[in-house]
């Protein structure tokens, strides 16, 4: 099968052909239909997070079951998925606690005695990236790495649903918990932050403050349900929110991945408001609560992949877009083959694109 694959940190990625395994017990091989371009696979590219090589980037993905292992009870071939690079074991502590995407068991991967899923024509070994290494034509992944989801549903829009609406929705349906009447404030009108936007809509939040710094992005947040947009270059932006709120808002969500955007999360809160960092921030950097942020009750907090349970949550999310509540047809800015990965790499790198996605033929 043909990959795009990662052979040294900051360098393109190369089109090559791969191998991939049959099917080990509990394993699904997927014939990839759509991957979303995400951000987090970009830190990985360029170097801000390690990771062995070579390796084939892509987690956001949707494609059809094309055959499983011994074991696999929880779909079957021709069934339509959507993939998660938050597998879990089903058993672990964080497991049987309903904290799924905490999961690091390392049942979900092979062990490293066995032969690996995925090698070059070569038979070197492809490191398998967040357990899904998607930017191909087929995925085996872990059963617990996929969820079936309606036939009716377009794998092109499916695909986002797998990483930045799990995230970004997630943030504000499990995280979070928005109430509805509750104020809202998302640093970020990406993919993720705009999942974010129309999910506090869904919600029921009252106000729904957007803050970015890209005009384009901006006026997509306000079709997906902000109330209120802010540029996040001008010095006031911070101030602005706190305005129109009266007092700051209940809710904020980071979705940038950068110390400063972090920091204004932080102060667009009222007292007793809570902010949610789910960025990826370059490792080491720290996000902080003053003295008087802890003495006004505000709190701070995590939210990987949305805190979410995504054999339950993808297919909700899928029912939202279904009777027309989540927006994904406005989230996408291009649809493109493989061959133009690294132009799509390139787009987010500027920042001025929503979501960019790859597919593959039928």
């Amino acid at each position: 099968m043909k990959a795009a694959v990662l052979f040294a940190v900051g360098e393109p990625l190369e089109i090559a052909e791969v191998n991939v395994a049959a099917p080990a017990a509990h394993e699904v091989l997927i014939r990839t239909h759509a991957v979303g371009v995400c951000r987090s696979d970009l830190h990985f590219i360029d170097g801000t997070y390690p990771h062995a090589l070579p390796t084939i980037p892509g987690h956001e993905a949707a494609g059809v079951v094309e055959a499983i292992g011994a074991e696999v009870r929880t779909v079957r071939p021709g069934d339509h998925v959507v993939t998660c690079l938050s597998a879990f074991c089903g058993h672990c502590e964080f497991c049987v606690t309903g904290r799924l995407s905490l999961c690091i068991s390392s049942e979900t991967r092979r062990p490293k005695s066995a032969s690996p899923r995925l090698h070059l024509a070569d038979g070197r070994p492809i490191a398998q990236m967040l357990n899904l290494s998607a930017y191909a034509e087929q995925m085996l992944v872990h059963e617990h790495a996929c969820v079936a989801i309606d036939r009716d549903m377009p794998l092109e829009r499916a695909a986002l649903i797998g990483c930045a609406v799990t995230t970004g929705a997630g943030a504000v349906f499990n995280t979070s918990r928005v109430a509805p009447g509750e104020t809202v404030c998302v640093v970020g009108c990406g993919g993720i932050g705009l999942a974010a936007v129309n999910a506090a809509r869904i919600a029921g939040a009252g106000q729904i403050v957007a803050i970015d710094p890209v005009p384009e992005k901006r006026a997509l947040a306000e079709r997906l349900g902000a109330t209120h947009t802010v540029d996040a270059t001008e010095d006031t932006a911070v101030a602005q929110v706190v305005e129109v709120t009266r007092g700051g808002v209940d809710h904020a969500i980071e979705a940038v991945g950068r110390p400063q955007s972090a920091a204004t999360t932080v102060k667009v809160l009222r007292r007793g408001g809570t902010a949610t960092i789910l960025g990826m921030m370059p490792p080491g950097e720290h996000v902080a609560l003053s003295a008087l942020d802890l003495l006004s009750g505000k709190k701070l907090q995590g939210g990987l992949m949305g805190s979410n349970r995504f054999p339950v949550d993808i297919p909700r999310l899928v029912d939202f877009y279904r009777r027309g509540l989540l927006d994904l047809d406005t989230m996408v800015a291009e649809e493109m083959p493989l061959e133009r990965i690294n132009h799509a790499f390139d787009e987010l790198r500027r920042g001025d694109v929503t979501r960019s996605v790859i597919t593959f033929p039928a």
